[in-house]
């Protein structure tokens, strides 16, 4: 770092965190929809999950008002998204996502499933039996409307065709090509995961034919990811962006060179904020102490590589080989514990 560079501390990290990620009392959203726009989304590969972060973050906002936001008006969209990870996002910021970040992660997708389908000996040309197979599906759902996988494939046979998945492994064998080519039709942008069947913790999502939506340039998409993702979770380290993103350091630095940005040291180590948020930091408010629990994959857990600020030295209680997270308790700022729901519906909470 250079001479003058302003120094960070963890607590004023910890403060931007309770009011960024509305989580402090004073600071909750009036919408679902505001809460995750500010976090840019939500993860939402586990369905409970997207519930369990609104709920810690919002003012009365119930398990209708969250439904009607995600499967009604549709102002909230679940994606694919960065690191590969389904995430629920504002409907504005899918196409922003979409050029930054899953265009590349759906080519990818297609080229190993195109593979996938050659090696099974369901077709010697992977690529135009896929390209044939998910054009009839996707006119299949654009003529019922919404439709599960199992629904889609009494009208395109073809999906019921299986391929080998992980034939090394014990959870390996032959599985259907459905939910694979259902996955890469949807990180394609061509189609969205809808309500499901049953409550609101099912994974059984029923599918729609995405609308037509103009994407920007990948490299101005890219930008405006970072730009957001700094207003949410900086300052922090580049590298905490590149990894949150799963962009490549080349992108995160042809990104950050159209952005405004400021040096900093962050707890000693080299970061950078937007340099229209230094004023905030000056001003920024007192907060009263708050306590959350917040669910497993939570974006503000999952908000950062470098951890220690806020996790301390519980990473390998807390966090599973992959670099996931479980359910967290918190405590002004820091992850204290855990905390899981017994059969009987008890909340128990472990602290650390």
């Amino acid at each position: 770092m250079g001479y003058g560079v302003r120094t960070v501390s963890a607590a004023e990290r910890r403060g931007r965190l309770a009011v960024r990620h509305h989580l402090a009392p004073g600071e909750r959203a009036a919408t679902v929809a505001a809460a995750a726009g500010d976090l840019i989304g939500l993860h939402g590969t586990d369905p409970a999950s997207v519930y369990l972060a609104a709920w810690a973050r919002t003012r009365e906002v119930g398990t209708t008002a969250i439904e009607q936001a995600l499967y009604e008006e549709r102002s909230l969209v679940r994606m694919l998204g960065m690191r590969r990870t389904v995430f629920v996002v504002p409907a504005g910021l899918v196409p922003v996502i979409q050029a930054a970040c899953t265009d590349q992660i759906a080519e990818g997708m297609r080229r190993r499933l195109a593979q996938q389908i050659e090696a099974s000996g369901i077709a010697a040309d992977g690529g135009s039996w896929l390209k044939e197979v998910g054009e009839a599906t996707v006119s299949a759902l654009a003529a019922r409307g919404t439709a599960t996988g199992a629904e889609l494939a009494q009208d395109e046979p073809r999906l019921r065709a299986q391929i080998v998945y992980a034939e090394d492994k014990s959870y390996g064998g032959p599985v259907n090509v459905t939910t694979r080519l259902l996955t890469l039709l949807s990180a394609e942008g061509l189609i969205v995961r809808g309500r499901p069947r049953g409550g609101w913790t099912s994974s059984q999502f029923t599918w729609f034919a995405a609308g037509d939506q103009a994407r920007p340039p990948a490299a101005v998409a890219r930008a405006e990811l970072a730009r957001r993702w700094l207003s949410a979770f900086g300052p922090a380290a580049v590298s905490d962006l590149q990894w949150w993103t799963g962009l490549t350091a080349g992108q995160v630095k042809q990104a950050l060179a159209q952005l405004d940005v400021a040096e900093v040291d962050v707890d000693g180590a080299p970061g950078v904020m937007l340099a229209a948020d230094e004023a905030y930091l000056d001003a920024q408010p007192a907060v009263e102490a708050w306590a959350a629990l917040l669910p497993a994959l939570d974006p503000t857990a999952m908000g950062w590589r470098e951890r220690a600020w806020y996790v301390g030295e519980h990473t390998a209680a807390l966090f599973d080989r992959s670099g996931n997270i479980g359910p967290t308790a918190w405590w002004d700022g820091r992850i204290v514990g855990g905390w899981g729901q017994r059969q009987d519906g008890e909340i128990a909470v472990r602290l650390l």
